[in-house]
């Protein structure tokens, strides 16, 4: 009989409660691969918590208009479950989550796969788009883990899936769909990602690229030319523009009315979805004259989900598991 596998998908977390937002920020920005914040690695700590007691009346604001906490380990756990349904028609697969800022951590998954008897773990990060800032902060947190656990787990880790068929495919089905609600109007296709800082990609991150990767294969598929502008900027350094609200500002001086903003670099709903497009990008095209719509996140769409499983398999037969 095969030995089980245990497989841990990796994501951001987010505070499930208002009370909580206060020190996930914290956890946040007391990450050295997001932000230096010193060059001093001891004062790290420390500024990080002065930033987020400063930020965190802002952040509750805006946690409290979707709903009053992150959606993100609700939905991570229910693509848990849809991932592991899928992984049932062709083995013994169990499937757990580790949230990089806050809980479950990594710690939580490897004492429930260790307590089961599972030794091989694939690591399946839910960035498409590979950044040491998520995936690379992400995988370190769980190598961490591996090594202070006191189990020999046997780790494979799947980084990045900027071109995975099935993303692509539902991408471009909620991009089309997303059109046919103007009723034949035309709309300008906008892709929004995550900023990063400039600094990342000059230094060899190759998360722009396989983000305009990603965008190729949609256009391949859809037929149809988008513009890509980056959201949730924040801090003084040069970040990958335009911003968002520039894009919106730009389309608006030339005369467009309608825009269906599609998420990229995001396949669940949280605050970057819910509240930045949903909220305040929404108000801000609206005074401007713009129509603004967003494609709907992918979540446990059953294609995306049938992806996700896609990976898995690929990677277990690579390492001879399967």
């Amino acid at each position: 009989m095969a030995e089980t596998i245990g497989v841990v998908l990796l994501n951001l977390g987010g505070p499930e409660t208002l009370a909580e937002v206060e020190p996930f920020l914290f956890n946040l920005f007391s990450d050295r691969q997001i932000i230096k914040l010193s060059p001093f690695p001891f004062l790290q700590k420390f500024i990080a918590g002065r930033i987020a007691a400063k930020r965190a009346p802002k952040s509750r604001e805006a946690y409290q208009l979707i709903g009053g906490g992150s959606p993100l380990a609700r939905i991570t756990g229910e693509q848990c479950r849809a991932l592991a349904a899928a992984l049932a028609e062709q083995g013994d697969f169990r499937v757990s989550m580790a949230m990089r800022y806050w809980q479950p951590g990594a710690e939580v998954a490897l004492a429930e796969f260790a307590r089961a008897g599972i030794r091989r773990l694939v690591a399946l990060t839910l960035y498409p788009h590979y950044s040491r800032a998520t995936t690379g902060s992400s995988l370190d947190d769980l190598r961490k883990a591996v090594a202070v656990s006191g189990h020999a787990f046997e780790l494979v880790e799947i980084r990045e899936w900027p071109e995975q068929p099935e993303y692509v495919a539902c991408l471009a089905q909620g991009i089309l769909a997303g059109m046919a609600g103007f009723g034949g109007e035309e709309a300008q296709l906008v892709y929004s990602a995550h900023s990063l800082p400039v600094s990342f990609i000059r230094e060899g991150d190759p998360y722009l690229e396989q983000i305009r990767r990603t965008i190729a294969a949609v256009e391949k598929i859809i037929g149809l030319e988008g513009r890509l502008c980056f959201q949730s900027r924040s801090g003084p350094v040069e970040w990958l523009t335009p911003s968002t609200p520039q894009m919106l500002e730009r389309l608006a001086a030339e005369g467009c009315r309608n825009i269906l903003m599609v998420p990229i670099s995001f396949v669940s709903d949280h605050v970057e979805t819910l509240y930045e497009i949903d909220i305040q990008y929404k108000e801000l095209a609206g005074s401007l004259g713009l129509r603004l719509e967003r494609s709907a996140s992918l979540n446990t769409a059953p294609e995306f989900i049938r992806g996700l499983s896609s990976l898995v398999f690929a990677a277990c037969r690579q390492k001879g598991w399967r």
